[in-house]
């Protein structure tokens, strides 16, 4: 009779850890996209952590060229950016824009980081910073 109550206990035991575990398991999962989130969000903070850009893609590039990729990259963005808010609007559609669209459209923006920082490094002048050579009195 002892015998089968201590199997029994030892059953109900493992039973428990098992349910534990599984607990334990759920409530990591669930933690998951918090963390992925906070990563994600984190990178934007500092201008040298690049996930999907090259911090040496545009390093060759001059300041025409680079006005260029500026100016092509900022249409690409706009253009995700619409194809992101009509997905948005159908049902599930945040699943869908972010598995199709949100990874190009992150690159998009590292990239433009990049070359900002390139037009920097090289004193290109953008056409938002330009000035005239005369002195206006």
């Amino acid at each position: 009779m002892a015998k089968a109550c201590r199997g029994r206990m030892q059953h109900r035991n493992a039973t428990t850890r098992t349910a534990r575990a599984a607990g334990a398991m759920r409530h990591a999962l669930g933690l998951l996209p918090v963390v992925l989130l906070s990563v994600a969000l984190g990178g934007c903070a500092s201008e040298s952590f690049l996930v999907f850009g090259d911090s040496g893609k545009y390093q060759f590039h001059n300041c025409d060229q680079l006005a260029t990729a500026a100016k092509q990259q900022g249409e690409r963005r706009r253009d995700l950016k619409e194809l992101i808010d009509k997905s948005e609007q159908a049902a599930g559609g945040v699943i869908v824009s972010m598995m199709a669209y949100r990874s190009d459209y992150l690159a998009v923006n590292e990239d433009l980081r990049v070359i900002e920082a390139t037009q920097r490094s090289k004193n290109c002048q953008t056409p938002a910073t330009w000035q005239s050579n005369s002195a206006i009195r």
